[in-house]
């Protein structure tokens, strides 16, 4: 059975994660509307809110590192999916949201016009 405090971990691992990628994924729709600074911030508290999860996992990484048996179950392999998520869809809502700064006042029916 899994103890209190590292169910605790897992849990803020996959709250912080799946706030950074809903963060990131909300960048993309600000820019998307033409709101450059809200994507920016967006993007800036996704990379908050990653940290956090990612300060977590480094710790559970060094107390493994120094012989602590850190149980991995299927909740902490769950928790590890979503950071990766996360980092990805950060990375990736950085370069759509350029992209959008980058094409401007361009409106959708030009873009598909090509």
């Amino acid at each position: 059975m899994m103890s209190a405090e590292m169910e605790l971990v897992i849990m803020n691992l996959i709250v912080d994660a799946g706030s950074a990628k809903s963060y990131a994924m909300e960048a993309i729709r600000m820019a998307k509307e033409g709101n450059a600074s809200g994507a920016e911030a967006a993007l800036e508290t996704a990379g908050a809110e990653l940290s956090k999860a990612h300060h977590a996992q480094t710790d559970l990484i060094q107390r493994a590192a120094k012989g602590e048996d850190i149980e991995i179950n299927l909740f902490m392999v769950h928790a590890q999916d979503h950071i990766m998520t996360a980092m990805l869809a950060r990375d990736l809502s950085r370069e759509i949201v350029e992209l959008y700064g980058k094409l401007g006042g361009q409106h959708e029916s030009d873009l598909q016009r090509g």
